[in-house]
């Protein structure tokens, strides 16, 4: 659980060279965050403001789906380089996806992407099941002019290494070359800003 400093500051929690902070650590494991808007963009600036930050390079912030109050509170309260949208195939959350790209862009925050989620499953005899449909991302990218930049696989692998605090893409093959193309294009695509 993270604590304050002497400036009365969080200090976030960090494993593989990387700083986190999350509500989860701050709430019991099992209570419901129950929270309207208003609660919702106090924690929002608190992460911002409140957290002993150190030394970045990149801060990366996970939002909900959607368009609600936690990315517009986000998007007013700090100037953003970018905005990767993450979708799952099937249309439902194509729908969300669309809207996000929708939003950002009138809100003129650069989309960097679409990532597509739980892509498909492999089967042990090689062949890619998609229990979730099929292009979903890859549709969405197209349709908005914004690059693909990666299909991660539904892959247990992937279930048990987050399970474990172990992430994906610090094996360096499999479901983790996924996370490190999108990482390299986001890298990039700041550089080239």
């Amino acid at each position: 659980q993270p604590i304050a400093n002497e400036d009365k500051k969080i200090v976030p929690l960090e494993a593989y060279g990387i700083q986190c902070m999350s509500m989860g650590f701050l709430v019991p494991e099992k209570e419901a965050i129950i929270w309207r808007g208003p609660m919702v963009m106090g924690a929002v600036r608190q992460f911002l403001h409140e957290v002993a930050w150190v030394d970045l390079d990149v801060l990366v912030i996970d939002l909900p789906p959607g368009t609600g109050d936690a990315q517009l509170t986000m998007i007013q309260t700090v100037p953003l380089s970018g905005a990767l949208v993450v979708t799952t195939p099937q249309k439902v959350a194509v729908v969300d996806a669309e809207r996000a790209i929708s939003m950002f862009r009138k809100l003129d925050v650069p989309v960097l992407g679409v990532v597509e989620n739980m892509a498909w499953m492999e089967m042990p005899d090689g062949t890619k099941m998609h229990p979730f449909g099929s292009g979903g991302g890859a549709a969405t990218a197209e349709a908005y002019d914004t690059p693909l930049l990666a299909q991660v696989p539904f892959d247990q692998r992937i279930c048990e290494g987050g399970d474990k605090g172990i992430p994906a893409a610090s094996r360096g093959d499999g479901p983790g070359e996924a996370f490190n193309k999108v990482a390299e294009a986001v890298s990039q695509a700041l550089q080239n800003g």
